[in-house]
């Protein structure tokens, strides 16, 4: 494991030479890890001597752990690994050409097969055409297992860049929470949908206060702990990066939901790659409201973990832009804290005292 994971580590960071980040010392002072340690995606302790044997060529550890999840019904962990193997797989398929030679009818490859597909078919111009052409992918995935809500967020995400119509979206939710009714993925994808159709529909449907309503009244109904507690996070940051100013939302609505985010963020290990992603989302956040403190803290236990959404949206390099980010966050810290130090204490939001301001 141990030769694996230096392997892993080594492969992640080949990328990182080339852009040739100085390091910041002064990050590093502040508890941050230094720019040269930042990796960007790392997987878990799972998923990691998967994605080595598949650079190597090799499909069986791949096969055994996305075999595993649909065994143990680990919906969360499927559905993230089956999104960074359908990643790796459009970058280095042979490994996967060869899975799906041996094993056509494997549910686990099926399902690979069509995040892929409609994953492609996203990045394209002729985006709903070719996604219209991925439909038989993506029944032979949801024919796999009737059990498995993934494939029914690989459809939702496919209705979302077809323009599939808001009945047909009703339909495809209602299998997705019909197999798992708290799976973040699915919701994830839900509130995705209705925020795009936002843009095409004259009747208000998909506005930002509606995405908050939907997004607000899942977190109330998730389990504890659960990613689905995130959900007005995103709300937060489509209507930072997609609000037109029309639709207003209440700043202290949009605080809730990087409260809470914040709640649940102490609640999962430091410096885990499982958590690296919503750590991102939420630290985003946290900067687009001006919460710089707030924001500081996230990085500390986001560790040395960047993810690739949310800083994908606004650079072809994500890590630098993250490496970017980290900057700006520490400076404005530094600078909200001497201010605060000079005239006397106040929150980042609004006046009101909260944990992560003390």
């Amino acid at each position: 494991m141990v030769d694996t994971m230096a392997s892993l580590r080594a492969f992640l960071r080949s990328s990182r030479a080339v852009r040739n980040i100085p390091p910041s010392p002064r990050l590093a002072a502040a508890g941050l890890p230094a720019d040269d340690e930042v990796l960007l995606d790392a997987p878990d302790a799972r998923l990691g001597p998967a994605l080595v044997a598949a650079g190597r060529g090799e499909y069986g550890p791949a096969a055994d752990l996305l075999a595993a999840t649909r065994r143990t019904a680990e919906w969360e962990n499927r559905d993230r690994y089956v999104i960074r193997l359908a990643a790796f797989a459009h970058s280095r398929a042979e490994w996967f050409t060869s899975w799906r030679a041996a094993a056509p009818d494997d549910p686990d490859a099926l399902l690979v097969a069509a995040e892929l597909a409609v994953t492609h078919a996203w990045e394209s111009p002729a985006r709903a055409e070719l996604l219209l052409q991925t439909g038989p992918l993506v029944e032979a995935a949801v024919a796999g297992d009737p059990r498995d809500p993934v494939p029914w967020r690989i459809a939702l995400d496919r209705a979302r860049g077809s323009d599939a119509d808001h009945g047909e979206f009703e339909r495809l939710w209602g299998e997705a929470v019909r197999r798992s009714p708290h799976h973040y993925g699915c919701h994830a994808a839900a509130l995705k949908y209705l925020s795009t159709r936002r843009f095409r529909s004259s009747d208000g449907l998909g506005s930002h206060r509606e995405c908050f309503d939907f997004a607000e009244r899942a977190a109330q109904d998730a389990l504890p702990c659960s990613l689905v507690q995130t959900l007005p996070l995103r709300a937060a940051f489509a209507w930072l990066t997609e609000g037109d100013g029309r639709t207003a939302v209440d700043r202290a609505r949009l605080d809730a939901a990087a409260d809470a985010a914040v709640t649940l963020s102490t609640a999962h290990p430091a410096a885990s790659p499982c958590a690296a992603e919503p750590r991102n989302l939420l630290i985003y956040v946290l900067m687009g409201l001006g919460r710089w403190q707030d924001a500081l803290q996230q990085l500390r236990l986001t560790g040395p973990y960047a993810s690739s959404f949310p800083w994908d949206r606004f650079s072809d390099d994500p890590l630098a832009r993250f490496l970017e980010a980290r900057e700006e966050i520490h400076r404005n810290a530094s600078a909200t804290r001497c201010a605060v130090c000079t005239c006397h204490p106040r929150s980042e939001h609004g006046g009101r005292a909260h944990p992560a301001d003390h």
